[in-house]
């Protein structure tokens, strides 16, 4: 697979994770989602977990298998948020590499197409999912107060760089 389709997601939300239907996933037979945390479910540098998208993952929970996978090294962050929800998690994941993912995969024990990777990096959530075919959702960046960060620098730059190489989308 070329760079250009590894870096093109299957969904562009213009929304956080918190507003993203579910019933889109389940209607094309996904059963498990992996999560993204860091910005993903929790705004930068907080511990805490807006209360919107702690409905939503519970929520979710009840309907699909999650798991929380994070580049993030501290157990103690990570391993707060999954605890707080019964989940379980994998830290220092060094997405973009496969490994750690196709561990995740064991143990949910089915093929790719029934599970979804979201988050809200392209070169790391979107490329890591692509490389092994999970169907991939960028979201938008989570802000202090819970809502889509109204200026995220480091999203714009990657699809910046992401139609250099030829990357087309829609939203």
């Amino acid at each position: 697979m070329k760079l250009h389709q590894l870096l093109r997601p299957d969904w562009v939300l213009s929304t956080t994770l918190a507003q993203m239907p579910l019933e889109r996933l389940l209607d094309r037979g996904i059963r498990a989602l992996v999560l993204d945390v860091d910005r993903t479910l929790l705004p930068l540098r907080q511990a805490e977990m807006p209360p919107l998208m702690e409905a939503w993952l519970r929520q979710a929970k009840q309907r699909m298998r999650l798991h929380l996978f994070s580049n993030n090294p501290s157990r103690r962050r990570i391993g707060a948020v999954a605890e707080r929800l019964e989940l379980p998690f994998t830290t220092s994941a060094a997405k973009p590499r496969r490994s750690a993912l196709r561990r995740v995969l064991a143990d949910l024990d089915l093929p790719p197409e029934q599970v979804a990777l979201a988050g809200d990096r392209l070169f790391t959530d979107v490329l890591v999912g692509n490389r092994l075919g999970l169907f991939t959702v960028l979201v938008k960046p989570l802000g202090p107060e819970g809502r889509p960060c109204p200026q995220d620098r480091l999203q714009r730059l990657e699809m910046r760089l992401a139609r250099l190489v030829g990357t087309e989308w829609s939203r």
